[in-house]
């Protein structure tokens, strides 16, 4: 019974993700092209936005993985609430939705929601990457490395404060 809630409650925190978004195109500055094959890879997660699925996210990964259908098979992985916790995983899956640039995506959530996802900032040697959402309240902030530099993490920071996001609700990601 307590699984099924869980799952529930999951379902319904993602679908709340998403309610807000719209799919006119994006209300936001995004990065002008994203190669995708220098895009794909393991992304460290240094600062992010908690939803109900990911609170107190540890040694927080993104992998991107281009498939044969062009979609992009992302698996999410943290531990939950210290260096040591109990590791969960997420597998959602990437459409491009605008193939001209390559920055706005879907992202289908546990088969049946789907997410927009912007990269609104990849950096020119593709080492760090800013993703944003329509609604502006949820953004991660992401490197190729474990650990990131405070000059180079506020910096990050003012790509989404120059887009009006809520920067106060974005919380460091430790990494151990």
């Amino acid at each position: 019974m307590k699984r099924h809630l869980a799952t529930l409650t999951t379902a319904i925190s993602a679908f709340l993700l998403v309610s807000c978004s719209s799919t006119d195109g994006p209300n936001q500055p995004l990065a002008t092209f994203v190669d995708i094959e220098r895009f794909m890879g393991e992304w460290r997660v240094h600062g992010y936005t908690p939803t109900a699925i990911d609170k107190n996210a540890w040694n927080a990964v993104e992998t991107y993985e281009l498939r044969d259908d062009g979609k992009i098979q992302t698996t999410y992985s943290f531990n939950k609430g210290s260096a040591t916790g109990k590791q969960k995983t997420y597998r959602p899956v990437g459409t491009i939705y605008d193939t001209k640039t390559n920055a706005e995506w879907r992202m289908r959530f546990f088969g049946i929601i789907n997410a927009p996802y912007y990269i609104v900032y990849v950096s020119p040697d593709y080492q760090y990457t800013v993703i944003g959402h329509p609604n502006r309240k949820y953004a991660w902030i992401m490197s190729r490395e474990s650990s990131i530099d405070e000059e180079r993490y506020d910096a990050l920071l003012n790509e989404l404060r120059s887009r009006d996001y809520q920067i106060d609700r974005i919380e460091r990601v430790r990494h151990q």
